[in-house]
């Protein structure tokens, strides 16, 4: 598939930051006001329900940042390599428990870090696709490739995300949730490897990363 270049280096690493402050933003937020009870109140069943709200946000907070460093970030010098037994681990942690169960078919082994970090991209597109919860599948495909496969009730491919990967993307309608489609885009042509998306059933999408 061709790559169409629509950002600039600094747009992009612009765009991801808000991305990241987005997504953090509200376990923190939760934190501060679970905090504040802790300040004021002194029935003991509140003060109980603040420290479980603190706790709870502080284990998602750092789950995203874990996430992000690795799929992001620069996770070591460049030319560095990732045990993909770590992105397992984050991947985990910040998908949690509540609505969507992961399933990792990937072997543990050392990777490339841009190989490493195009699979917690797809890991994210895969999410995208099962707002109301599911399972998400993350493998490996013949010749070196990847799959991410989500299912849940009507899973698709959001609208925007399916014009990215047709590389029709403009640069007028980039937003953060847009730039981190680009970015996975950009560590598959890293990787030479051509990213599609195709809906597979009536709730089921799959998201594959397969040698151009």
């Amino acid at each position: 598939m061709k790559f169409n270049a629509v950002l600039s280096d600094l747009d992009l690493a612009a765009l991801l930051c808000s991305k990241v402050c987005h997504d953090v933003i509200s376990p923190v937020g939760a934190i501060a006001n679970g905090l504040e009870v802790l300040e004021d109140e002194q029935d003991a069943e509140m003060r109980d329900i603040a420290f479980d709200l603190v706790r709870r946000s502080s284990r998602q907070a750092s789950a995203k940042l874990q996430f992000c460093r690795i799929a992001f970030g620069a996770a070591g010098s460049a030319g560095s390599s990732i045990d993909t037994g770590d992105a397992e681990d984050v991947a985990k942690k910040f998908i949690g428990e509540d609505k969507i169960t992961l399933e990792w078919e990937v072997p543990r082994e050392i990777r490339p870090k841009n190989q490493v970090k195009l699979i917690l991209n797809l890991v994210m597109l895969a999410i995208s696709s099962i707002p109301r919860g599911g399972k998400i599948t993350m493998g490996v495909a013949d010749g070196g490739g990847l799959t991410a496969r989500a299912e849940g009730k009507n899973a698709k491919v959001p609208e925007k995300t399916l014009v990215m990967l047709e590389g029709d993307a403009q640069q007028d309608a980039m937003d953060a949730r847009l730039a981190q489609v680009y970015y996975t885009l950009r560590l598959a042509n890293e990787c030479e490897l051509d990213l599609t998306a195709a809906n597979t059933g009536e709730d089921a999408v799959e998201y594959s990363a397969l040698p151009a």
